[in-house]
């Protein structure tokens, strides 16, 4: 592609277990586009948190130590990877103990501030899907490729079970769609679709249909 190319982002929101992360790996690789998971960077500076023994609940020390460390982005094998100190956590990102305080690391204004403009210099790289809670009302507002998907409670509760993870889904949700800064919802252009008695090809079918009806070409 040319320098003068302008790259398209297509935002995919939703809660957790909604099945989004999976939707966003296979429509990348189907599209050929670049995979950002936006919440593996929230991951990341959660388990730094952990990993130096700070209070996720003291927002100050959390902020004060953010400053200090070196967070960057880079794309690996078609998907976004976060460093901390030129670290890569890899799969400490899905630890119990991480995976309990993301949402508390999430809610504070300066993290979100500092990897708003990191997801954002994703599309001076190429055509990307991001997937997250605040992609189409926050880091991409004027995208018109717009997605939330969501499922019921239940489904979404034994979604997270068969992935091993214990945490409650309607605490997190309260969590996400609480919180003052960037909370959870649905863009009002987006297209909502409920995967709860849906296959994740079914969902990405249905993306795939609707991005049609957008305009969205492939390059």
């Amino acid at each position: 592609m040319s320098s003068e190319t302008i790259y398209r982002a297509i935002a995919i929101d939703g809660p957790a277990a909604s099945g989004k992360s999976t939707v966003a790996k296979q429509l990348a690789k189907q599209l050929g586009l670049i995979m950002v998971n936006s919440g593996a960077m929230y991951r990341a500076i959660a388990w730094k948190v952990k990993q130096e023994g700070i209070d996720p609940q003291k927002n100050t020390l959390v902020e004060a130590s953010l400053e200090k460390w070196d967070l960057s982005c880079e794309v690996v094998d078609g998907a976004s990877v976060i460093l901390v100190n030129g670290v890569n956590p890899g799969d400490a990102l899905r630890e119990k103990e991480v995976n309990a305080i993301v949402s508390t690391i999430a809610a504070i204004p300066k993290v979100r501030d500092c990897l708003l403009s990191k997801q954002r210099e994703f599309l001076h790289i190429g055509d990307l899907v991001m997937e997250g809670r605040d992609i189409g009302t926050v880091i991409f507002p004027n995208t018109p490729y717009k997605f939330f998907i969501t499922a019921s409670e239940k489904v979404r509760a034994s979604r997270r079970s068969a992935e091993g993870l214990t945490d409650q889904v309607a605490e997190r949700d309260r969590q996400d769609s609480q919180r003052k800064t960037a909370p959870l919802r649905a863009a009002e252009d987006a297209v909502v679709i409920d995967s709860s008695e849906m296959t994740i090809s079914e969902v990405v079918d249905t993306v795939k249909a609707k991005l049609k009806e957008r305009g969205w070409e492939q390059r």
